[in-house]
């Protein structure tokens, strides 16, 4: 299938990021006493000298407010079987149950952090760009947990798969 131009609805833009393997990661924030976190399949690494990531967040995702005034956020690379856990931060579950499944952890910012991640980047939000309907969301890193080896869960055309890593 091929589309131009004005054939490039939100729907077929969206199909086609799907169609991407794409390592499912859990973008929190902590606002006061408030945890708040979200799906994020737009984790990407911008620079190392200084490291810095991005994440893409939609101006409607809730936990946007969170990372804005916290000025902080964390980044949780999910291990495999957590197909649970990227459900319900993808809109499966309302925000204030996100977080009940798991004693989940803080630390260099008090973000909450996955606390089986196979890594965890925490960071202090270092600016924003904003674009159509998105925020262009980049942390400067002050701390990375890595977790133990191990297997990841990846989100592909709308399921999640377990990936599993041998040597």
């Amino acid at each position: 299938m091929e589309f131009k131009g004005p054939e490039i609805t939100e729907e077929v833009f969206w199909r086609a990021v799907g169609a991407r393997p794409i390592g499912a990661t859990v973008v929190t924030a902590q606002y006061q006493d408030t945890k708040a976190g979200f799906l994020g399949l737009s984790f990407a690494h911008v620079s190392a000298r200084p490291p810095i990531v991005l994440v893409s967040v939609s101006r409607s995702t809730t936990a946007l407010a969170a990372i804005l005034a916290s000025k902080a956020f964390a980044v949780s690379e999910l291990p495999d079987c957590s197909e649970a856990v990227a459900r319900a931060f993808g809109g499966g579950k309302p925000n204030q149950d996100r977080f009940l499944d798991r004693d989940w952890e803080s630390f260099v910012s008090g973000a909450p952090i996955y606390p089986n991640a196979v890594v965890a980047f925490d960071c202090e939000l270092h600016r924003t760009i904003e674009e159509g309907d998105t925020i262009l969301v980049l942390g400067r890193v002050r701390g990375i947990r890595i977790g133990q080896p191990g297997g990841v869960t990846v989100a592909h055309r709308g399921t999640y798969e377990n990936l599993f890593l041998t040597k």
